[in-house]
């Protein structure tokens, strides 16, 4: 297959290098990644101002596109102007240093370079290793390409595949589970502190609420050490709710 990489991390992130190394043993790899980190950028792209790309080498070998833009943004230039002539069969974003869960998949950039490809219905995976301290991407890389060997994919259109997968090694995995976008969400709070000039400035922080510890919730197969797949949809509407409205105020309440 020819696969269109990008990232979130950076396209000097270890995740990103990590994947294109072993998914290139199977599949022709090109990458268009942000120039820096651009993580929680969510579904962000730039209209006000030009877009560069740079050809990036490591270790004199040629790595891909550096893009000054956010994960949205590489994906739609990798489609619509640098590789436009090649048939892309393919996007993977990854791999994350630490999840995408929950309310994550809201605010990740790696979850929408993989939506950008899904609007662009091309079937599409976003990859993330579950541990900021220690990631383990190798195991992530090993898995992602053992399962695109192993399993026949049907991605339906505008849909995408959200991965993640346990910081251990291989030989740990209990193998993955389909799972549903669990209601990991956080309780943030701001700090106020004072520069060296006496300006207060605001520092985010919060803490993690799991309470939906249902065992096909993805946060819950992670921890058991299974690897967590999640189908996500572009489109967000509530067709439950959408009903309860239709009856309520179409149908002579």
């Amino acid at each position: 297959m020819n696969i269109l990489v990008t990232n979130d991390d950076g396209i000097m992130a270890p995740g990103i290098y990590i994947l294109k190394k072993h998914l290139e043993k199977k599949h022709n790899v090109y990458v268009v990644a942000p120039d820096v980190e651009r993580s929680a950028t969510g579904h962000a792209i730039t209209i006000r101002n030009p877009l560069w790309a740079k050809k990036i080498y490591s270790n004199d070998e040629f790595l891909g596109y550096a893009v000054n833009g956010t994960p949205a943004d590489c994906v739609k230039l990798g489609l619509d102007a640098i590789f436009k002539d090649v048939k892309i069969d393919m996007v993977i974003s990854g791999i994350n240093k630490g999840p995408n869960l929950g309310t994550d998949l809201l605010y990740s950039g790696t979850v929408s370079g993989a939506l950008e490809g899904a609007m662009n219905e091309i079937p599409s995976i976003a990859i993330s290793t579950s541990d900021y301290q220690n990631p383990n991407y190798e195991t992530a890389a090993k898995f992602i390409l053992d399962f695109l060997d192993k399993c026949s994919l049907d991605i339906p259109e505008f849909t995408a595949l959200n991965i993640n997968v346990p910081s251990v090694e291989y030989s740990e995995l209990k193998g993955f589970k389909i799972t549903r976008q669990s209601r990991r969400r956080y309780k943030d709070y701001f700090e106020a502190r004072k520069d060296p000039f006496g300006n207060t400035y605001y520092w985010m922080l919060g803490e993690i609420i799991e309470d939906d510890n249902e065992p096909d919730s993805d946060y819950y197969v992670l921890k058991e050490n299974y690897v967590s797949i999640t189908p996500i949809k572009s489109f967000l509407t509530d067709f439950e709710f959408l009903n309860s409205l239709k009856e309520k105020f179409e149908g002579g309440e």
